[in-house]
């Protein structure tokens, strides 16, 4: 008869466990990027995203359908745009942040002011800030997002196929000659990267080598006479190229011995920086390798 008792115990033991899970077993836990440990009691129902990559990358991750609110310029899946906006990288809106109450808040390090992130926690919200620096902190951010989110399977797979590309990217362009890229990030004053941006990396991936990459600060301030002297062989820009455009066209594109005639370079550079954005965009099934360049 005891036996009897005792086996039905040890076979009610892991029913139990299935039908009432601890709160124990429901908390998620993930280290940000500040290093600080971000725990949740249950997977995330309601997540605000404070920079437009963020909300793509929740996107990818699985967890578009718990996003509540978005960064100001949010466009991208469309989705996004009907959002309640919580904001831009001048400032967070405190006011809509508290009525939407979110139980996870997507923060960008660099892209919103650290004092408005200490005022979102301070009002008792959860903050994840990420700060990707590489490319493969994509995939990281995914799967971190992923476990915050209880979408686990969908941020794996959309993690697995961006690594995948990455790799493809990598060896295709293993072997290639190195092309000196200029990057412009903003026109007045005139803004580039250093090698440990994100850009800095996609320029790597296509075959590109950064003539600023030696310079200390993230995104330094250079002068027109600093471009002519680094000798680039392909300029690149975001937003404001076109602006600096007339200026830009008095430094001249070189080229070495060892490399192209100088449209053949830009040609073939320009080509493989479309190929890795398009082919890692399409590995997330999103924009968000190209809004990391960008942005």
């Amino acid at each position: 008869m005891g036996k009897a008792v005792l086996r039905t115990v040890f076979l009610l033991i892991p029913i139990c466990y299935f039908l009432f899970p601890t709160v124990e077993a429901q908390q998620v836990s993930v280290i940000d990027d500040r290093g600080t440990r971000v725990t949740l009691a249950a997977p995330a129902q309601r997540i605000v995203a404070l920079s437009p990559h963020l909300a793509e990358l929740a996107f990818a991750a699985g967890a578009g359908n718990r996003l509540v609110g978005a960064a100001r310029h949010s466009d991208f899946p469309p989705a996004v745009r009907d959002l309640p906006q919580t904001g831009d990288a001048a400032r967070v809106d405190f006011e809509r942040v508290a009525l939407l109450k979110p139980d996870l808040v997507l923060a960008w390090s660099s892209g919103n002011p650290a004092g408005d992130l200490a005022r979102v926690e301070q009002l008792g919200f959860a903050v994840f800030v990420t700060e990707p620096a590489r490319l493969a902190d994509v995939p990281r951010l995914l799967r971190a997002i992923g476990e915050l989110a209880g979408s686990r399977p969908a941020a794996e797979k959309a993690a697995a196929g961006f690594e995948r590309e990455i790799a493809t990217l990598r060896a295709r362009n293993a072997h290639a000659a190195r092309v000196r890229v200029f990057y412009q990030i903003w026109h007045k004053p005139l803004l580039t990267v250093n090698g440990a941006h994100v850009i800095s990396d996609v320029i790597a991936l296509c075959g590109g080598e950064n003539v600023f990459a030696d310079l200390s600060q993230l995104t330094p301030t250079i002068s027109l006479e600093s471009v002519l002297a680094a000798r680039p062989e392909v300029i690149l820009g975001g937003g404001s190229a076109g602006e600096a455009r007339s200026e830009l066209t008095a430094v001249p594109v070189v080229t070495s011995r060892a490399k192209a005639p100088k449209a053949e370079a830009r040609t073939r550079f320009r080509r493989m920086v479309m190929i890795a954005l398009l082919s890692l965009s399409l590995a997330l099934g999103t924009l968000v390798a190209l809004r990391f360049v960008m942005r």
